[in-house]
């Protein structure tokens, strides 16, 4: 295999959380006066960090969303997953190719530590990643696009940048990845090809990904 790590997104990549997670956002900021569309979320959202919300809501209004916006939201999302979350079709079996094939990988989500454990718990996800291979914007001091979360997570696995593959389905991870110095896999099963121009390569479904990696 090319690659000495392989990195995941969660969101999109590995849990299929980001229709629940957007319909979801789209919901609450209309409800709260800042009208928006489920593709609206999808745009401006998608890949980020909670902190991209409020920072856009203020530059765009002026005006800044309750302190207790992430926690209401968080709950609502919390409650969706367990009943509507599933893995991204195919994820599993790149997974259980990795592990026997030896090739160390982790995820690096834009998500609170909270949030991807929601998630893989959920969908079963868990047996594949304990804590050591889980990170989070939450460990860093700025979320995608900066590179900051994909280096913290290449520097606890001990594997240098330029040894690394990401696999991304937002532009903003994109971003980061290339920032990072890495290699970047575009995931477009949700995002259209050229919002994910960047990548190095593009596939549609993940089963294709293994035979991307080798």
């Amino acid at each position: 295999m090319r690659y000495d790590l392989v990195i995941f997104d969660n969101d999109g990549v590995l849990v299929d959380s980001e229709p629940i997670s957007n319909r979801l956002l789209a919901g609450y900021l209309t409800e709260l006066g800042h009208p928006t569309s489920y593709e609206d979320s999808i745009r401006d959202y998608m890949g980020s960090a909670m902190h991209r919300v409020h920072d856009l809501v203020l530059e765009r209004t002026g005006r800044r969303l309750p302190e207790d916006f992430d926690e209401v939201f968080h709950a609502r999302v919390f409650a969706a997953f367990e009943r509507e979350l599933r893995p991204v079709p195919g994820v599993t079996d790149v997974l259980e190719k990795l592990a026997a094939d030896g090739m160390p990988y982790c995820v690096a989500s834009s998500g609170s530590h909270e949030r991807i454990r929601v998630g893989h718990r959920t969908t079963g996800l868990d047996r594949w990643f304990t804590d050591e291979r889980i990170f989070s914007s939450e460990d860093v001091g700025r979320g995608k696009p900066a590179p900051d979360l994909f280096l913290y997570a290449a520097e606890r696995m001990g594997v240098a940048p330029g040894r690394c593959v990401v696999v991304e389905d937002s532009p903003l991870g994109v971003q980061a990845a290339v920032a990072a110095g890495m290699d970047v896999y575009g995931f477009t099963a949700m995002t259209p090809p050229e919002r994910l121009a960047g990548a190095g390569r593009l596939f549609a479904h993940m089963g294709e990904l293994a035979g991307l990696l080798v």
